[in-house]
């Protein structure tokens, strides 16, 4: 039995999930999600928690397909629940001269240090906003959907290890290099 698999998925307030033909759905106060579960993992609804474990007669070619499957579904709805109920964000922050972003309608206008503005059309369900000209947040409620395009943010200036430029999640910490240290003779 899967460590992770094994907890029970406490149900908050204002939060409902249906299961339905191995398909589970969770609705709350900021959207609604489902996800497909394997018929090798059966779910089960009680007194406002939500419970998930290996069904014995499920035969897959690799026993230990279960356990991993056991506990993959298990975050997976575990992340569905905190999302339509609180939602998910990532901070991310420009640093560098001259390193601006803005929002233009549904665009992410991003200038890095390249010879042209990089847009980046945002996904329906995501909130992306700018604060300030160098941070941007991205709010939602599918984690898997937040992470990705805060990623594909990060992706188009990642960092540099000698002056730290690029664009990096807030509180990321960035190993740093010495530069040339070649001595005079």
């Amino acid at each position: 039995m899967s460590r992770i698999g094994k907890l029970p998925i406490s149900i908050p307030a204002g939060v409902t999930v249906t299961l339905k033909e191995n398909v589970v759905t969770v609705k709350g106060p900021k959207g609604e999600l489902s996800q497909y579960v394997d018929p090798a993992i059966n779910v089960a609804i009680e007194d406002g928690h939500l419970t998930l474990s290996e069904n014995e007669n499920a035969m897959l070619d690799n026993p230990k397909q279960k356990h991993a499957f056991h506990g993959l579904y298990r975050s997976l709805v575990h992340n569905m629940v905190v999302g339509v109920s609180e939602g998910f964000t990532k901070d991310l922050e420009l640093v560098g001269i001259g390193f601006r972003t803005a929002m233009k309608g549904n665009v992410l206008t991003l200038n890095v240090g390249y010879s042209h503005q990089v847009e980046m059309p945002v996904k329906e369900g995501l909130e992306v906003t700018c604060p300030t000209a160098t941070t941007i947040k991205v709010a939602g409620i599918d984690k898997q959907e937040v992470g990705e395009f805060a990623a594909n943010v990060r992706a188009v200036r990642k960092p540099e290890p000698y002056k730290g430029k690029g664009i990096r999640y807030v509180g990321e910490n960035i190993r740093r290099k010495e530069g040339k240290t070649a001595g005079k003779k």
